[in-house]
């Protein structure tokens, strides 16, 4: 199912979150291009003008396969004009760029609406509303709503890859609207709207981490016996046995009665398990799991 087939989408947003989005968007059936400025003189070896390409070439590549991609200034007439022939083509533009960069590239709402009624405007920010000219980044986002852990970097780009996401969803909601309204509308996705909308879980106190005035954390940051990383003989195994039938089962593969929920956070079942888990190899946990209908992933040691 290709519920965009016959959109075109053409995206100014460098870097991660806008051509994440794009390529999303050519995944649900959109036609997609990308505007990149002319790349420097000095940096002439270098296929494009996107940071991407230079510190991530792998990724850079398959974020833009099947992308058309122009070269244009934007700050000369002659890259205006050729900018304003391929708005008129398109249903949707994605941007990335900070509300005063869009205002004196001609691009703010008001004046992109009037000479392209049919156009959605989709804009990615940091923050949302006033604060979309704050600097910020991928890091700044996670730590406003605490995705932080003490001094380490995070695992992947949360708030990029989840405003990404939101930012298609926002092109089917122009669309669904414009076959509504028959005109253009305007969209905002912002970074840290999206890294609010991931850290809800511990808001809610699911995966709250353990401190010293509240040791017992969250229920699924690891107080939950049978929702944690065990080590074991030769690597790790994330276990996931969270439904009751789950811990059930894992009860009795490992010769442990876990009936109650009571039995599910004592400090005697975190015991047993990590003992059973260490003495058992990633090749007998894993005929385990297959042999037990078990929810659990071996892994190489850290």
């Amino acid at each position: 199912m290709k519920p965009l087939r016959s959109v075109r989408v053409l995206s100014l947003a460098l870097n991660l979150p806008g051509p994440a989005a794009l390529m999303r968007l050519r995944a649900m059936g959109a036609r997609c291009s990308k505007v990149e400025p002319p790349t420097p003189k000095q940096a002439a070896m270098t296929p494009s003008a996107d940071p991407m390409q230079q510190y991530a070439p792998a990724a850079y590549a398959q974020l833009h396969e099947g992308i058309r991609l122009l070269r244009l200034d934007l700050k000369s007439e002659t890259g205006q004009r050729a900018l304003d022939r391929e708005l008129a083509r398109s249903d949707v533009l994605l941007t990335s760029f900070r509300p005063s960069a869009l205002q004196r590239l001609g691009l703010a709402w008001p004046q992109l609406h009037r000479r392209h009624p049919q156009l959605s405007l989709v804009s990615i920010v940091g923050w949302p509303g006033a604060g979309a000219e704050i600097p910020g980044h991928d890091l700044t986002y996670m730590a406003e709503n605490e995705l932080l852990t003490g001094l380490q970097q995070p695992p992947t780009l949360f708030a990029d890859m989840g405003g990404a996401l939101m930012a298609s969803e926002a092109v089917l909601q122009a669309m669904l609207q414009r076959h509504t309204s028959g005109r253009g509308s305007r969209h905002e996705v912002a970074l840290s709207d999206a890294a609010a909308w991931l850290a809800l879980p511990r808001r809610w106190g699911l995966t709250r981490p353990s401190t010293r005035q509240a040791p017992d954390g969250g229920i699924l940051s690891g107080r939950h016996a049978g929702y944690r990383v065990y080590a074991c003989r030769d690597g790790r195994v994330a276990v996931a046995a969270l439904e009751p039938h789950f811990a059930r089962a894992l009860g009795e593969v490992t010769s442990l009665p876990l009936h109650r929920p009571e039995d599910l956070v004592a400090a005697a079942t975190h015991r047993h398990l990590e003992l059973w888990f260490a003495r058992k190899t990633r090749a007998a946990l894993d005929r385990l799991a297959n042999e037990h209908d078990l929810p659990l992933h071996t892994l190489p040691a850290r």
